[in-house]
Protein backbone atom coordinates (compact mmCIF):
# COMPACT_ATOMS: atom_id res chain seq x y z
CA UNK A 1 0.00 0.00 0.00
CA UNK A 2 1.46 3.66 -0.99
CA UNK A 3 0.12 6.41 1.80
CA UNK A 4 0.35 9.94 0.86
CA UNK A 5 1.29 11.73 4.11
CA UNK A 6 -1.06 13.88 5.70
CA UNK A 7 -0.83 17.60 5.30
CA UNK A 8 -2.18 19.67 8.35
CA UNK A 9 -3.92 22.88 6.53
CA UNK A 10 -6.64 20.54 5.25
CA UNK A 11 -7.47 18.18 8.59
CA UNK A 12 -9.80 15.44 7.98
CA UNK A 13 -10.87 16.56 4.78
CA UNK A 14 -7.68 14.86 3.67
CA UNK A 15 -7.13 10.92 2.60
CA UNK A 16 -4.56 9.17 1.25
CA UNK A 17 -4.73 7.63 -2.08
CA UNK A 18 -4.42 3.55 -1.77
CA UNK A 19 -3.22 1.45 -4.63
CA UNK A 20 -2.49 -2.15 -4.46
CA UNK A 21 -0.67 -2.08 -7.80
CA UNK A 22 1.47 0.87 -8.90
CA UNK A 23 0.41 0.54 -12.22
CA UNK A 24 -2.37 -1.50 -14.49
CA UNK A 25 -1.32 -3.94 -16.56
CA UNK A 26 -4.40 -5.03 -18.78
CA UNK A 27 -7.35 -2.51 -18.42
CA UNK A 28 -8.83 -1.95 -22.16
CA UNK A 29 -11.44 0.64 -20.37
CA UNK A 30 -14.85 0.94 -18.75
CA UNK A 31 -17.86 -1.03 -20.89
CA UNK A 32 -19.76 1.01 -22.87
CA UNK A 33 -23.47 -0.69 -23.85
CA UNK A 34 -25.79 0.64 -26.12
CA UNK A 35 -29.40 -0.63 -24.69
CA UNK A 36 -30.74 -0.85 -27.70
CA UNK A 37 -28.01 -4.04 -29.05
CA UNK A 38 -29.40 -6.69 -29.92
CA UNK A 39 -26.24 -8.15 -27.49
CA UNK A 40 -27.30 -5.92 -24.47
CA UNK A 41 -28.17 -8.62 -22.34
CA UNK A 42 -25.10 -10.32 -22.67
CA UNK A 43 -22.70 -7.38 -22.44
CA UNK A 44 -24.13 -6.30 -19.56
CA UNK A 45 -24.17 -9.70 -17.72
CA UNK A 46 -20.16 -9.51 -18.95
CA UNK A 47 -19.62 -6.43 -17.66
CA UNK A 48 -21.21 -7.36 -13.94
CA UNK A 49 -19.52 -10.37 -13.84
CA UNK A 50 -16.02 -8.44 -14.35
CA UNK A 51 -16.68 -4.85 -13.39
CA UNK A 52 -19.76 -4.38 -11.23
CA UNK A 53 -19.99 -1.89 -13.43
CA UNK A 54 -20.82 -0.40 -17.24
CA UNK A 55 -21.26 3.08 -18.68
CA UNK A 56 -24.80 3.02 -20.66
CA UNK A 57 -25.77 4.69 -23.86
CA UNK A 58 -28.53 4.92 -26.19
CA UNK A 59 -30.64 5.05 -22.47
CA UNK A 60 -33.72 7.25 -23.82
CA UNK A 61 -33.57 9.58 -21.41
CA UNK A 62 -34.48 13.14 -22.52
CA UNK A 63 -31.66 15.50 -22.14
CA UNK A 64 -33.97 18.29 -21.15
CA UNK A 65 -34.94 16.38 -18.19
CA UNK A 66 -31.42 15.51 -17.22
CA UNK A 67 -30.39 19.64 -17.58
CA UNK A 68 -33.29 20.83 -15.83
CA UNK A 69 -32.73 18.90 -12.70
CA UNK A 70 -29.25 19.12 -13.01
CA UNK A 71 -29.97 22.92 -13.25
CA UNK A 72 -31.79 22.82 -10.04
CA UNK A 73 -29.57 21.09 -8.36
CA UNK A 74 -26.77 23.64 -9.03
CA UNK A 75 -29.18 26.51 -8.00
CA UNK A 76 -29.47 25.05 -4.42
CA UNK A 77 -25.97 24.47 -3.93
CA UNK A 78 -25.10 27.91 -5.12
CA UNK A 79 -27.56 29.29 -1.92
CA UNK A 80 -25.92 30.70 0.87
CA UNK A 81 -24.81 28.26 3.53
CA UNK A 82 -27.08 29.56 6.01
CA UNK A 83 -30.11 28.79 3.80
CA UNK A 84 -29.50 25.19 2.78
CA UNK A 85 -28.53 24.45 6.53
CA UNK A 86 -32.38 24.73 7.08
CA UNK A 87 -32.55 22.00 4.87
CA UNK A 88 -30.64 19.17 6.93
CA UNK A 89 -29.41 17.45 8.35
CA UNK A 90 -30.91 14.40 6.60
CA UNK A 91 -33.50 12.51 8.17
CA UNK A 92 -33.28 10.71 6.14
CA UNK A 93 -33.96 13.24 3.10
CA UNK A 94 -32.34 16.68 3.78
CA UNK A 95 -29.17 18.18 3.31
CA UNK A 96 -25.69 17.19 4.42
CA UNK A 97 -22.19 18.36 3.88
CA UNK A 98 -18.88 16.46 4.86
CA UNK A 99 -20.33 14.33 6.85
CA UNK A 100 -21.68 10.71 5.29
CA UNK A 101 -23.40 9.09 7.74
CA UNK A 102 -23.37 8.67 11.74
CA UNK A 103 -20.37 7.13 11.81
CA UNK A 104 -17.29 9.47 11.31
CA UNK A 105 -17.07 8.96 7.46
CA UNK A 106 -16.01 12.78 6.28
CA UNK A 107 -15.62 14.21 2.19
CA UNK A 108 -15.28 16.60 0.32
CA UNK A 109 -19.13 16.97 -0.65
CA UNK A 110 -22.14 18.54 0.14
CA UNK A 111 -25.13 16.63 -1.01
CA UNK A 112 -29.27 16.53 -0.92
CA UNK A 113 -31.28 13.17 -0.47
CA UNK A 114 -34.57 13.53 -1.82
CA UNK A 115 -37.74 11.41 -2.67
CA UNK A 116 -41.08 13.60 -5.04
CA UNK A 117 -42.75 13.22 -1.54
CA UNK A 118 -40.58 15.23 0.42
CA UNK A 119 -38.07 17.56 -1.76
CA UNK A 120 -39.24 21.17 -1.01
CA UNK A 121 -35.93 22.45 -1.54
CA UNK A 122 -35.69 21.69 -5.64
CA UNK A 123 -38.63 21.51 -7.77
CA UNK A 124 -41.25 18.52 -7.35
CA UNK A 125 -41.89 17.97 -11.09
CA UNK A 126 -38.15 18.38 -11.95
CA UNK A 127 -37.58 15.48 -9.66
CA UNK A 128 -40.73 13.73 -10.05
CA UNK A 129 -40.31 13.99 -14.47
CA UNK A 130 -36.58 12.47 -13.66
CA UNK A 131 -37.14 9.75 -11.67
CA UNK A 132 -39.95 8.66 -13.82
CA UNK A 133 -37.34 8.24 -16.98
CA UNK A 134 -34.58 6.96 -14.54
CA UNK A 135 -36.86 4.33 -13.08
CA UNK A 136 -37.93 2.84 -16.46
CA UNK A 137 -34.33 2.49 -17.54
CA UNK A 138 -33.62 0.82 -14.46
CA UNK A 139 -36.45 -1.57 -14.85
CA UNK A 140 -35.03 -2.19 -18.37
CA UNK A 141 -31.59 -2.99 -17.49
CA UNK A 142 -32.34 -5.43 -14.72
CA UNK A 143 -35.04 -7.11 -16.59
CA UNK A 144 -31.93 -7.92 -19.50
CA UNK A 145 -29.50 -8.99 -16.59
CA UNK A 146 -32.64 -11.90 -15.73
CA UNK A 147 -32.96 -12.76 -19.08
CA UNK A 148 -29.17 -12.77 -19.54
CA UNK A 149 -28.34 -14.78 -16.67
CA UNK A 150 -31.47 -16.74 -17.90
CA UNK A 151 -34.15 -16.73 -15.40
CA UNK A 152 -37.88 -17.50 -16.66
CA UNK A 153 -38.94 -14.38 -14.79
CA UNK A 154 -37.22 -11.86 -16.42
CA UNK A 155 -39.33 -9.37 -13.73
CA UNK A 156 -37.89 -11.03 -10.82
CA UNK A 157 -35.76 -8.02 -9.93
CA UNK A 158 -37.74 -4.77 -12.17
CA UNK A 159 -40.70 -6.02 -10.05
CA UNK A 160 -39.05 -5.18 -6.56
CA UNK A 161 -38.01 -2.09 -8.00
CA UNK A 162 -42.02 -1.16 -9.36
CA UNK A 163 -43.32 -2.26 -5.94
CA UNK A 164 -45.09 1.00 -4.44
CA UNK A 165 -43.12 -0.36 -1.35
CA UNK A 166 -39.98 0.07 -2.91
CA UNK A 167 -37.00 1.48 -0.84
CA UNK A 168 -35.80 3.96 -3.50
CA UNK A 169 -33.71 7.41 -2.88
CA UNK A 170 -32.41 10.14 -5.35
CA UNK A 171 -28.73 11.99 -4.55
CA UNK A 172 -27.96 14.83 -5.58
CA UNK A 173 -23.77 15.39 -4.99
CA UNK A 174 -21.94 18.82 -4.87
CA UNK A 175 -18.34 18.43 -5.42
CA UNK A 176 -17.17 22.27 -4.35
CA UNK A 177 -13.72 23.76 -5.83
CA UNK A 178 -11.62 24.68 -3.21
CA UNK A 179 -8.45 27.02 -3.14
CA UNK A 180 -7.24 24.21 -0.62
CA UNK A 181 -7.27 21.82 -3.17
CA UNK A 182 -5.59 23.87 -5.60
CA UNK A 183 -2.65 24.49 -2.51
CA UNK A 184 -1.97 20.84 -2.71
CA UNK A 185 -0.50 21.22 -6.59
CA UNK A 186 -2.02 18.16 -7.95
CA UNK A 187 -2.47 15.81 -4.70
CA UNK A 188 -6.10 15.09 -4.17
CA UNK A 189 -8.80 14.82 -1.49
CA UNK A 190 -11.53 12.34 -1.15
CA UNK A 191 -14.69 13.59 -2.38
CA UNK A 192 -16.65 10.25 -1.26
CA UNK A 193 -15.36 7.16 0.15
CA UNK A 194 -14.65 3.99 -1.08
CA UNK A 195 -17.80 1.85 -0.84
CA UNK A 196 -20.04 -0.31 -2.24
CA UNK A 197 -23.84 0.50 -3.17
CA UNK A 198 -26.47 -1.79 -0.77
CA UNK A 199 -29.16 -1.33 -2.99
CA UNK A 200 -30.28 -3.70 -6.27
CA UNK A 201 -29.15 -1.23 -8.83
CA UNK A 202 -27.94 2.36 -9.08
CA UNK A 203 -27.89 4.75 -11.90
CA UNK A 204 -25.83 8.06 -11.69
CA UNK A 205 -25.14 10.68 -13.99
CA UNK A 206 -22.95 13.76 -14.12
CA UNK A 207 -21.47 16.52 -15.20
CA UNK A 208 -17.96 16.73 -17.48
CA UNK A 209 -16.11 16.74 -14.02
CA UNK A 210 -13.96 13.31 -13.59
CA UNK A 211 -13.55 11.80 -10.62
CA UNK A 212 -15.49 8.61 -10.26
CA UNK A 213 -12.91 5.92 -9.66
CA UNK A 214 -13.81 2.29 -9.53
CA UNK A 215 -11.77 -0.30 -8.16
CA UNK A 216 -11.35 -3.43 -10.22
CA UNK A 217 -10.64 -6.70 -9.23
CA UNK A 218 -6.66 -6.95 -8.70
CA UNK A 219 -7.26 -3.96 -6.20
CA UNK A 220 -6.03 -1.39 -8.77
CA UNK A 221 -7.97 1.51 -8.74
CA UNK A 222 -9.11 3.21 -12.11
CA UNK A 223 -10.89 6.27 -13.03
CA UNK A 224 -13.95 6.60 -15.04
CA UNK A 225 -14.12 9.07 -17.53
CA UNK A 226 -16.67 11.67 -17.21
CA UNK A 227 -20.13 11.40 -20.12
CA UNK A 228 -22.34 13.91 -19.49
CA UNK A 229 -24.82 12.14 -22.27
CA UNK A 230 -24.74 8.70 -20.59
CA UNK A 231 -25.74 6.62 -17.09
CA UNK A 232 -23.06 4.75 -15.28
CA UNK A 233 -24.85 1.65 -13.86
CA UNK A 234 -23.67 0.20 -10.56
CA UNK A 235 -24.58 -3.69 -8.90
CA UNK A 236 -25.59 -3.52 -5.41
CA UNK A 237 -24.78 -5.93 -2.72
CA UNK A 238 -28.56 -6.98 -2.80
CA UNK A 239 -28.21 -7.90 -6.38
CA UNK A 240 -24.83 -9.72 -5.93
CA UNK A 241 -26.42 -11.40 -2.77
CA UNK A 242 -29.59 -12.56 -5.32
CA UNK A 243 -27.06 -13.75 -8.27
CA UNK A 244 -25.28 -15.60 -5.63
CA UNK A 245 -21.91 -14.02 -6.05
CA UNK A 246 -22.49 -13.92 -9.95
CA UNK A 247 -22.64 -10.16 -10.04
CA UNK A 248 -20.09 -8.19 -8.39
CA UNK A 249 -20.95 -5.17 -6.30
CA UNK A 250 -18.16 -2.93 -7.08
CA UNK A 251 -16.14 -0.66 -4.63
CA UNK A 252 -16.11 2.80 -5.89
CA UNK A 253 -15.02 6.31 -4.72
CA UNK A 254 -14.95 10.13 -6.07
CA UNK A 255 -12.15 12.27 -5.90
CA UNK A 256 -12.03 16.18 -5.95
CA UNK A 257 -10.92 18.09 -8.77
CA UNK A 258 -9.29 21.04 -8.31
CA UNK A 259 -10.59 23.06 -11.49
CA UNK A 260 -13.99 22.23 -11.58
CA UNK A 261 -17.00 21.16 -9.43
CA UNK A 262 -18.26 17.87 -9.84
CA UNK A 263 -22.05 17.54 -9.79
CA UNK A 264 -24.04 13.77 -10.04
CA UNK A 265 -27.09 12.31 -9.55
CA UNK A 266 -27.43 8.91 -8.83
CA UNK A 267 -31.06 6.81 -8.53
CA UNK A 268 -30.85 4.13 -5.90
CA UNK A 269 -32.89 0.95 -6.55
CA UNK A 270 -34.01 -1.29 -3.65
CA UNK A 271 -36.54 -3.18 -2.84
CA UNK A 272 -39.32 -2.66 -0.28
CA UNK A 273 -37.91 -3.24 3.36
CA UNK A 274 -40.27 -5.88 4.09
CA UNK A 275 -38.18 -8.03 1.17
CA UNK A 276 -36.01 -11.31 1.96
CA UNK A 277 -32.85 -11.16 0.20
CA UNK A 278 -31.55 -14.29 -0.85
CA UNK A 279 -30.30 -16.48 -3.86
CA UNK A 280 -32.89 -17.06 -6.43
CA UNK A 281 -33.54 -20.97 -6.51
CA UNK A 282 -33.83 -20.38 -10.43
CA UNK A 283 -30.34 -19.44 -11.19
CA UNK A 284 -29.00 -21.95 -8.28
CA UNK A 285 -26.99 -24.75 -10.21
CA UNK A 286 -27.73 -28.50 -8.77
CA UNK A 287 -25.83 -28.62 -5.67
CA UNK A 288 -24.94 -25.34 -5.60
CA UNK A 289 -24.96 -23.82 -1.76
CA UNK A 290 -25.94 -20.30 -0.90
CA UNK A 291 -22.89 -18.73 -0.04
CA UNK A 292 -25.43 -15.67 2.31
CA UNK A 293 -27.84 -16.21 5.04
CA UNK A 294 -31.02 -14.86 3.92
CA UNK A 295 -32.00 -11.33 5.38
CA UNK A 296 -34.76 -8.47 5.12
CA UNK A 297 -33.52 -5.53 2.80
CA UNK A 298 -34.54 -3.63 6.19
CA UNK A 299 -31.86 -6.25 7.95
CA UNK A 300 -29.42 -5.11 5.81
CA UNK A 301 -30.30 -1.27 5.28
CA UNK A 302 -30.01 -1.37 9.53
CA UNK A 303 -26.74 -3.18 9.38
CA UNK A 304 -25.45 -0.77 6.79
CA UNK A 305 -26.36 2.61 8.33
CA UNK A 306 -24.36 1.12 11.03
CA UNK A 307 -20.75 0.56 9.35
CA UNK A 308 -18.09 2.89 8.05
CA UNK A 309 -18.17 3.34 4.48
CA UNK A 310 -15.32 1.42 3.75
CA UNK A 311 -16.28 -1.94 5.47
CA UNK A 312 -17.04 -4.87 3.62
CA UNK A 313 -20.68 -4.73 4.54
CA UNK A 314 -21.64 -8.74 3.17
CA UNK A 315 -19.12 -10.23 6.07
CA UNK A 316 -21.93 -10.27 8.18
CA UNK A 317 -24.19 -11.89 5.81
CA UNK A 318 -21.83 -14.89 4.76
CA UNK A 319 -21.95 -18.34 5.76
CA UNK A 320 -19.34 -19.24 7.59
CA UNK A 321 -18.02 -21.72 5.31
CA UNK A 322 -17.19 -19.09 2.36
CA UNK A 323 -13.86 -17.39 2.39
CA UNK A 324 -14.95 -13.77 2.31
CA UNK A 325 -13.10 -10.98 0.60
Amino acid sequence: MVVLSKPSPLDDHYASIKTCKPRISVFKGIPSINLRDPKAKTLIIQACQEFGFFKLLNHGVPMETIARLEAEALSFFNLPRSVKDKAGPPNPFGYGTKGIGPNGDVGWIEYLLINTDQNPEISRSAVKDYVMEVKAVAYEVVELMAEGLGIERRDVWSKMLREEESDWCLRLNHYPISQDLQALSGRKMIGFGEHTDPQIISLLKSNNTSGLQICLKDGTWVSVPPDHTSFFVTVGDALQVMTNGRLKSVRHRVMTNSLKPRISMIYFGGPPLSETIRPLPSLMAKGEESLYNEFTWREYKASAYKSRLGDYRLGLFEKASTTGH
